[in-house]
C-alpha cells in the first residue's frame, strides 16, 4: 500500500514538473554597459544585425538593463546625446525605442536575424527629453530560439544610437578626426 501511494505521488509530481518548470523566468541577458554609435557603425555602411547606426555619433553616461526569458525587457540610459563636438550637445530625438536582435531559425531551418522593437513613445523619457535620460520597460514576443541577443536603444524609426557592448580602443576611420567630448560627456572608445 505504501509503495502504491509513493508511486502515485511520484507519478503526479513527474507529470506536473514540466508545467511547473515552465513557470520559471530566467535572466537571459543582464548588462551594465552600453556604447554609443560611432566610427564605422555610423549610418548604413556597417549595420549590426541589419540595424543601421544613427547618422551622427552618440555618447552616453550610462546604459544598463535586463532581458528575461518571458520577453520582459528593461533598459535605462542616462545622457544619451549627440555630443557638442558633433554639433548638438543634446538629444534631438523625441523619444527612444528599444530593440532586441536574436539569431534564430526560419521555417526552412536556416539562420536568420530576428529583431523585435518596443512600441513605446515619449513616456519613456525622464525629465527633459533633450538630456537623453530614458527608461524603457516592455514585454516583447521573442523568437524561439533567441540566441546571442543584442539590445539596442534606437530612434523612433529604428536606427540605433546605443547597443550592449563596449569599445576597448578608439575606432576612428583613417583620415577622420576623433569625436571630442564636452565636459561631462563620455565618448565611447576614446
Amino acid at each position: 500500500m505504501k509503495t502504491s501511494i509513493l508511486t502515485v505521488f511520484c507519478t503526479v509530481c513527474m507529470a506536473l514538473l514540466p508545467s511547473f518548470a515552465q513557470g520559471f523566468v530566467d535572466t537571459v541577458l543582464e548588462f551594465d554597459t552600453m556604447t554609443g554609435v560611432s566610427g564605422p557603425f555610423l549610418g548604413s555602411a556597417n549595420p549590426i544585425r541589419d540595424l543601421n547606426g544613427g547618422g551622427a555619433p552618440w555618447v552616453l553616461n550610462r546604459g544598463r538593463g535586463e532581458l528575461r526569458s518571458d520577453g520582459e525587457l528593461r533598459v535605462e540610459v542616462e545622457g544619451l546625446i549627440i555630443p557638442a563636438s558633433a554639433g548638438q550637445g543634446l538629444n534631438p530625438a523625441p523619444f527612444f525605442r528599444a530593440a532586441v536582435s536574436c539569431l534564430s531559425v526560419d521555417d526552412a531551418g536556416l539562420q536568420v536575424f530576428h529583431t523585435v522593437f518596443t512600441e513605446n513613445g515619449s513616456e519613456v523619457m525622464k525629465g527633459d527629453p533633450t538630456n537623453g535620460d530614458a527608461r524603457i520597460e516592455a514585454r516583447l514576443d521573442l523568437p524561439n530560439p533567441c540566441i546571442a541577443p543584442i539590445v539596442f536603444v534606437t530612434s523612433p524609426t529604428g536606427s540605433w544610437f546605443a547597443t550592449t557592448g563596449v569599445f576597448m580602443e578608439a575606432v576612428v576611420p583613417e583620415g577622420a578626426a576623433p569625436v571630442e567630448a564636452a565636459p561631462g560627456e563620455v565618448v565611447p572608445g576614446q
